[in-house]
């Protein structure tokens, strides 16, 4: 007789009922595991693979520039020895985070957002952030007067404040040897993002699609997108490498996001010294020199100091 398949739903539920019931016996066994080991800095956060987020990107050009300087860093645990911690926004496991917290322990948090005016709508997230503020955090890190002005303007008040931008790893994200000359040939303007949130500027790329003079200029957009255009032209999303690459090939970067607090594709765009677009129709009009030398973008080794500073009290 044929055994009877359970329906796939079915299977999901138990796989995920199971997961969950596993989790906090992994995040005991961790913690017993940990009290003997030591790290200069614990870091919480939910790693995704490439290609993925700003935020992501970010946290690993930080973790990579840190490790670089010798310093020991462990992933969503704090270990016996450990005297530091960065925990990012809402990105982590927020039960685990509490059963290894100890007063003993500097806990910095990373906070971007606010996430409901960034999506456009509020779905409890900021108020779950600054709980776990309230409750673990020795400081808060804003990536930038915006994201903290922000929140002030709401009334989401976040424990000692500072404001630390991102910055983009230089090893992957800089100017290119030489650029293509602009004569006989069009600007090349790309703008790139990873999520598909409508305030990314969707309605601009619409927009642009219709009117942009392509005898002058060649769009690109990559990243992830449900929308099809006509004249501009779509490359998937790209994790960090390749997509240098092809910010490398560009003149002009078009930033269309709404209420970003610190967009990583716009510094990493400026990291290329590409222009933005208000400065297209100047673009053949001066030394392309004196542009690019206005372009002032934070560098990781600048950043990781403030951030150990912050992390050391």
């Amino acid at each position: 007789m044929a055994l009877r398949t359970k329906p796939r739903a079915a299977l999901v539920h138990a796989r995920t009922a199971g997961w969950r019931v596993a989790r906090p016996v992994r995040t005991r066994v961790d913690w017993l595991a940990s009290r003997r080991d030591r790290a200069d800095v614990a870091v919480f956060h939910e790693y995704a693979p490439p290609p993925s987020g700003g935020g992501n990107q970010f946290i690993r050009a930080l973790t990579n520039e840190l490790r670089r300087r010798g310093l020991t860093l462990e992933a969503n645990r704090i270990s016996g020895g450990t005297g530091a911690c960065l925990f990012n926004s809402f990105n982590f496991d927020f039960a685990r985070l509490r059963r290894f917290a100890r007063d003993d322990v500097r806990m910095v948090h990373r906070v971007d957002g606010p996430i409901g005016v960034y999506r456009g709508f509020d779905d409890g997230t900021d108020r779950r952030i600054l709980e776990l503020n309230r409750a673990f955090a020795n400081a808060t890190v804003f990536q930038s007067r915006y994201s903290l002005d922000k929140h002030r303007e709401l009334g989401l008040e976040l424990g000692a404040p500072v404001v630390i931008p991102n910055a983009p790893d230089p090893a992957i994200f800089h100017r290119p040897a030489e650029r293509a000359p602009l004569a006989g040939r069009k600007f090349r303007v790309i703008a790139t993002s990873w999520s598909m949130n409508a305030r990314k500027g969707g309605d601009v790329l619409a927009w642009l699609d219709e009117h942009v003079d392509d005898d002058r200029y060649e769009v690109t957009f990559a990243g992830q997108t449900e929308l099809r255009f006509d004249r501009i032209r779509i490359v998937g999303p790209l994790a960090s490498e390749p997509l240098a690459e092809l910010l490398r090939e560009h003149d002009v970067y078009l930033a269309a996001s709404r209420d970003d607090p610190c967009s990583n594709a716009l510094l990493e765009a400026l990291a290329h010294e590409l222009r933005m677009t208000a400065a297209a129709q100047e673009y053949g009009r001066e030394p392309a020199c004196e542009r690019r030398a206005a372009i002032r973008v934070p560098t990781l080794g600048d950043v990781a100091d403030r951030y150990l500073e912050v992390l050391r009290g």
